[in-house]
């Protein structure tokens, strides 16, 4: 695609804004370039040009890179007008319990089951199963054991979730004291929660509750 100006977008900007609207998800380079007939290098710099634009005509819409991915979403100044007409399709909060399963993956990915169960020290089946449903995680492959056990990751849900361009985006894990645990907040912070009720750490690395 020819990348010539036409005096305010070029056509390849324009070609990008169209698919990624069209998308409404995230969309690899890979399949960009194909479509668009352009480099990696060339769609990077149009992505670039694109968020130049959005952020000084202070336009109600940004564009994300998440990894290898771009994606058009609606700023987040203006997320309750746009939850006023999708409110109905949001998925439920996250529970408590999903919460913690949810830290587990998102730190220690990919990891079995039986290795979140080791954990909480529950069985956590039901909660890895709707954090599926939800999009949240996904299946990566099997371990390299007997049996071979599912292995589980984050999905981009996930990172658009917690708005996290990637993983690496998450916020580091704090040195606990004895007895302090940790979960992670719908908006993406750490959240210390009083002992007794969910994940323990033990100076920093995680413990079944029945080892304290």
């Amino acid at each position: 695609m020819t990348t010539q100006n036409n005096g305010s977008m070029t056509a390849l900007e324009a070609g990008l804004e169209a698919v990624l609207f069209a998308a409404g998800d995230a969309v690899t380079l890979e399949r960009l370039s194909a479509a668009l007939e352009a480099a990696p290098a060339e769609l990077l710099d149009a992505a670039a040009a694109l968020e130049n634009r959005y952020d000084f005509e202070n336009r109600g819409i940004m564009l994300l890179r998440i990894e290898d991915k771009l994606q058009l979403a609606s700023r987040p100044m203006y997320g309750p007008y746009v939850r006023r007409v999708t409110e109905s399709r949001r998925p439920p909060a996250l529970s408590p319990a999903a919460l913690e399963v949810l830290t587990i993956i998102a730190y220690r990915q990919p990891v079995t089951r039986a290795f979140i169960d080791q954990l909480r020290g529950v069985d956590s089946s039901n909660t890895v199963s709707s954090l599926a449903e939800k999009g949240l995680i996904e299946e990566a492959g099997r371990l390299d054991v007997p049996g071979k056990p599912m292995l589980f990751r984050t999905t981009d849900q996930f990172l658009r979730s917690f708005s996290l361009a990637s993983i690496e985006d998450l916020p580091a894990l704090p040195a606990l004291e004895e007895n302090e645990q940790m979960e992670l907040n719908m908006d993406g912070t750490l959240h210390e929660t009083p002992p007794g009720e969910q994940l323990r750490f033990l100076n920093g690395e995680p413990v079944p509750p029945e080892t304290e």
